[in-house]
């Protein structure tokens, strides 16, 4: 696949699961994990695919994908969750933002970092930072939200 539609269908991805949260959103289990897998799966494919990748660049890419994982997690655990209607629905508040943008310059410390280190700067791909940071963030979205005790709502499907 062209890398530039591949970008340009990412963004367009990563905007609208963003600007559906802002607004607000029922949470439901596909909804949830579809993006996050999906981006994560481009990343791990482009990664096996990749011919020239060394045991540095492999060990930088683990690295910053506990650390995707991580600031996701502190990401979601900003999300608004509350009950309406009778089910599960997420929203991301001023934190949530702050906590984007905090995630964005550590990640980019870390990618200069490891590219000072030994890695080359194009081994890590950015599908699958987004896809590792998303993952992060809806696996606490999902704990948070059974904790709750409130139901999540049904795939759209079933709505």
């Amino acid at each position: 696949m062209n890398p530039w539609l591949l970008a340009v269908i990412i963004a367009i991805l990563v905007i609208a699961v963003v600007i559906k949260r802002l607004i607000g959103e029922p949470v439901n289990v596909r909804d949830l994990f579809a993006a996050p897998v999906i981006l994560t799966g481009i990343g791990v494919l482009s990664l096996v695919k990749a011919k020239d990748s060394t045991g540095t660049d492999l060990a930088w890419v683990i690295a910053g994908t506990v650390l995707g994982i991580a600031l996701g997690t502190l990401r979601g655990a900003t999300i608004q969750l509350s009950d309406r209607h009778g089910v599960l629905w997420q929203r991301y508040t001023g934190r949530t933002f702050l906590a984007m943008l905090g995630t964005l310059a550590v990640m980019a410390g870390f990618s200069v970092l490891a590219v000072k280190m030994g890695m080359r700067e194009n081994a890590r791909p950015i599908q699958l930072s987004i896809g590792v940071s998303f993952l992060g963030e809806s696996l606490l979205v999902g704990r948070r939200g059974k904790a709750s005790g409130i139901p999540f709502a049904p795939d759209r499907g079933n709505r």
